[in-house]
């Protein structure tokens, strides 16, 4: 794989990002990865060049750019539940800070820079999320249908809220085929809000898979974390590069 760190413009600064394609010549389906509150890391690193090396040019943009570049808080070891939650009260306030606004504005500019890249083929992208990556995935996918063709969030949270812009309320506005992993164990995501998530889903008459997975916690496709679940990882795997395969690869 080629792996490189880059930076990208935005309407409101520069967004560190890293960025993976398979070395063999040729044209690839983009990909904008979302990571997790927790940040670009080894693991986002480990995870972008896996999905790449199924022949997809793969961004993960630093969600957080407006404070800093990566990593904009040092992450402890999150094994220590001192450590953890010190650390959540840094992050926080960062995901509270970056509106949706911010965050349409930034999936455009995502999308321009993976459509400028060389490597990069004609057609609608994939997006896929983590934990608030998975509602910034569905958001870009809302903002941007003509653009984005697949989408996919795997233990993603709040994506029923009461606001007027809660996520579950621009489903009407997809184009994508959809694809949910949610945690059983999820406070951020409860089994009513995955119910009223899916009823969102039929009445907008969205092409989706939404399930959840046994057993896991909120976060279970990070291996840097204590709720790290290896099969459910897996199993992630194996839904999203299926959605990917069949919705923007070739034949």
């Amino acid at each position: 794989m080629h792996f490189r760190s880059v930076d990208i413009p935005t309407p409101d600064g520069t967004a560190d990002a890293y960025a993976a394609c398979p070395e063999e010549d040729g044209s690839y389906p983009a990909v904008l990865f979302y990571m997790d509150i927790i940040g670009l890391r080894p693991v986002i690193q480990e995870m972008v060049t896996e999905l790449a090396s199924h022949g997809y040019y793969v961004l993960a943009p630093n969600v957080f750019h407006r404070h800093g570049r990566a990593p904009v808080v040092e992450v402890p070891d999150l094994s220590r539940a001192e450590d953890r939650e010190a650390f959540m009260g840094q992050v926080l306030p960062l995901l509270r800070s970056h509106t949706s606004e911010h965050a349409v504005r930034d999936a455009g500019a995502y999308l321009d820079f993976l459509a400028r890249q060389p490597q990069v083929r004609d057609g609608k992208a994939g997006v896929t999320g983590y934990c608030m990556g998975g509602m910034l995935a569905l958001r870009a996918a809302a903002a941007y249908p003509e653009r984005v063709g697949a989408a996919a969030g795997f233990h993603a949270g709040h994506l029923v809220t009461d606001a007027p812009d809660s996520p579950h309320r621009l489903v009407g506005q997809l184009s994508a085929r959809v694809h949910l992993g949610h945690a059983e164990h999820d406070d951020s995501m409860t089994p009513d809000d995955v119910a009223a998530l899916n009823r969102a889903l039929d009445e907008a008459g969205v092409d989706y898979t939404s399930e959840v997975y046994p057993g896991t916690s909120h976060g279970f496709t990070m291996a840097d974390t204590a709720v790290f679940d290896p099969a459910a990882l897996e199993r992630h795997w194996d839904r999203l590069l299926s959605l990917f395969s069949e919705t923007l690869q070739e034949g």
